[in-house]
């Protein structure tokens, strides 16, 4: 294991944080995970517990490299990914993690969901010198090359998302009250931090209440009696998939219709505004950086069509309407790029260099948003727009935002 200061210093000299990504080597190098043959990948989601509707991502990543070995492969090597169950708790993804990297010895471990589990495993990463990439996490604090250059989100980051929704609050609804619902851990506070700065000094006339809730909770309807007697004009619903469909059902038996955020973590159709029944959800607003699957718009779209093929032909259990599937497929695509910069130089810290090198374009993403990452911007997608859900799709409003344009 290196300190940092060493390690900081050696990544500098073997170029893992500079240069162009190139993808011809005058010979093959490998580092545990990878041969002339094959590619291991590791990657870790909530098959159960109480985000399991975020299954869908990780069922969808490793559907999608079964496609591309059915396909031939990367440079003719098979793509290996070994996918665990950590019930979106940390302690449970620590273990994975330790199985992956030093029992299965995977070159990178990819798409890991959940803040609390990747920051469970972020220094463990770190000092073992793996490449923990684009994992489902928007939390502002994984944006450290500096002192974290193991580790690249891919998610937006959530302090930035929330600082949209503020601002449009702001703007758009001058006066009114705001309840807040959050989620009381790393996911949920980043979005708060996000609020905070844009209300600023006003926000305690802003805010009538902030209400936390804890996902090993069963039910979150005393806190959404709690934020309605504090009776806010605009509902900020700060939750993963379960809970948040939980706040839209008790909202609408409740009578109640205030102007309604969720995140874009729990945008699904399928796992969050179907199952609080679409009634209930019509108006909600939240922020987009991908196509909505159910809105016609991509009906005849060509990246779309794309996603819909793979879909029907390697993933055909999965619901293509689903939005969780198409972060999932993404995700994959983000890799599938990386690994093919790195042609036959297979080390974790080419992998991390190449990372570190990307300008490409999603063709899943909405039109405008490139994912683009530099050796001092760990942060791949940075635009977002925002988007209200009427009938059974979400649909689009205002121009693509660079959210971190909101910092400034």
């Amino acid at each position: 294991m290196l300190h940092t200061k060493a390690f900081w210093a050696t990544l500098q000299i073997t170029g893992i944080l500079a240069g162009s990504p190139a993808t011809a080597f005058a010979q093959k190098i490998y580092d545990a995970g990878a041969s002339d043959t094959e590619i291991k990948i590791g990657n870790i989601g909530p098959y159960s517990g109480p985000a399991s509707a975020y299954a869908a991502i990780s069922k969808t990543f490793v559907a999608y490299f079964k496609m591309l070995n059915e396909k031939g492969g990367i440079n003719g090597r098979k793509v290996t990914i070994l996918s665990y169950d950590d019930a979106y708790s940390p302690p449970k993804t620590v273990e994975q993690a330790r199985k992956l990297v030093e029992s299965d010895e995977v070159l990178a471990i990819a798409g890991v969901v959940g803040t609390p589990g990747n920051s469970a495993i972020q220094r463990y990463m770190h000092q073992r010198g793996v490449p923990h990439l684009f994992f489902g996490s928007g939390a502002s604090k994984w944006a450290d090359p500096k002192n974290f250059p193991w580790s690249m989100a891919w998610l937006p980051s959530y302090r930035d998302e929330a600082r949209i929704y503020a601002r449009y609050i702001l703007k758009n609804y001058p006066g009114k009250k705001v309840g807040i619902l959050f989620q009381n851990d790393d996911f949920g506070k980043d979005y708060l931090v996000g609020f905070n700065e844009v209300f600023g000094s006003a926000k305690s006339q802003i805010v009538t209440a902030e209400v936390p809730f804890d996902v090993s909770q069963p039910s979150i309807d005393p806190q959404i009696v709690q934020i309605k007697t504090s009776n806010p004009d605009v509902f900020v619903n700060i939750a993963t998939p379960k809970f948040a469909a939980q706040a839209i059902k008790k909202i609408g038996d409740l009578g109640w219709r205030p102007v309604h955020f969720i995140t874009n973590v729990s945008v699904s159709v399928s796992a969050v505004l179907k199952p609080a029944g679409l009634e209930n959800s019509q108006g909600i607003m939240s922020a987009a950086y991908l196509k909505d699957p159910n809105d016609p718009q991509w009906k005849d779209d060509a990246g779309m069509n794309e996603f819909r093929a793979f879909m029907s032909n390697f993933f055909p259990e999965g619901d293509a309407a689903d939005a969780l599937t198409v972060s999932g497929y993404s995700i994959a695509e983000t890799l599938l790029q990386v690994l093919k910069q790195c042609g036959d130089d297979l080390t974790r810290k080419n992998v991390m260099r190449q990372a570190a090198n990307l300008d490409m374009v999603s063709g899943v993403a909405l039109p405008g948003i490139r994912f683009k990452t530099s050796p001092t911007d760990y942060s791949p997608i940075e635009q977002m727009q925002l988007m209200r859900f009427q009938g059974d799709s979400w649909h689009l409003f205002g121009q693509l935002t660079s959210v971190g344009a909101e910092n400034n």
